[in-house]
């Protein structure tokens, strides 16, 4: 299973500078939209594409599931991996951050975010850094040419937060997020960018809390159990933070079968989530 693990890791690396290339030129929209209904960019399955090939390919994954299409492609026996391609995609249009999810889970999918065995995302900012979560600890590297450099190697969360950052529209959200996050925004800095990656990534720096709440209109959130909520999840955790669907860890829920099971997400210090946690009861 290492083994196996560290050739996914290691080829996600290996595919940033291809993804990130491939970017010029595939900014326009196409006519048909992903399995969660969202318009897809030519990036998107672009990526998606390529992360397919490059990770079905490995012995030792099983199958291989994307953001970016409907159905699990089963790829051999072994680990399962899912995948956000590109998170933040519509970022492109105007030139601003995105990234790459990946989860490893240890059973078939949907699977629980307790069977996770990695977690990683790629951000393509000034520079494109991996942040990889395994066996408790997150490392942190630059990758140049695909080759990843290391340059943290036990990444924690502060412990004086200093940035926040939360979803969706301010009339969308509930009485209770909103009181909340009143609260917050009288401490905190405002850190939000359109991508999860890049705002997570604030978090993890400097200490904080993003969130893409339940809302109004979706109360079962926005994001992705699978290709967001358990990976990031795990990753701020692991990082001695906390993560919550708004009553639970997000590693604590129940898979409904639904590939594309949609979550509220909140990552961030633990006395934050707390915080929030309280607000929502």
């Amino acid at each position: 299973m290492e083994r196996t693990v560290d050739a996914v890791v290691e080829a996600v690396a290996e595919a940033a500078p291809d993804i990130r290339g491939g970017l010029i030129g595939r900014r326009s929209y196409r006519d048909s939209a992903n399995a969660s209904g969202e318009r897809q960019l030519a990036a998107d399955v672009y990526a998606d594409q390529l992360l397919e090939e490059r990770l079905g390919g490995i012995d030792g994954v099983g199958e291989y599931a994307s953001e970016e299409r409907q159905e699990i492609v089963d790829v051999g026996e072994g680990l399962s991996v899912a995948v956000d391609p590109l998170d933040g995609s519509s970022n492109l249009k105007s030139n601003n951050a995105m990234g790459t999810i990946l989860a490893v889970y240890d059973d078939d999918l949907p699977a629980a975010g307790e069977t996770l065995v990695a977690a990683a995302f790629v951000l393509y900012g000034p520079i494109t850094s991996m942040t990889v979560a395994r066996e408790g600890v997150v490392t942190e590297y630059e990758l140049v040419d695909g080759e990843m450099q290391l340059t943290e190697d036990a990444v924690e969360l502060p412990a004086d937060p200093v940035v926040y950052g939360f979803g969706g529209r301010v009339p969308d959200w509930p009485d209770d997020f909103e009181s909340y996050a009143r609260d917050v925004e009288r401490e905190l800095k405002l850190r939000y960018g359109g991508a999860m990656i890049a705002d997570v990534n604030q978090a993890l720096e400097y200490g904080g809390v993003f969130a893409y709440p339940a809302l109004e209109s979706a109360p079962n959130g926005k994001l992705r159990l699978q290709f967001e909520g358990n990976p990031i999840g795990y990753i701020v955790e692991c990082a001695g933070g906390a993560s919550s669907d708004g009553s639970q860890s997000l590693l604590e829920v129940e898979p409904t079968g639904d590939i594309h099971q949609r979550v509220p997400l909140h990552v961030g210090n633990e006395s934050l989530i707390e915080r929030l946690e309280a607000s929502l009861d």
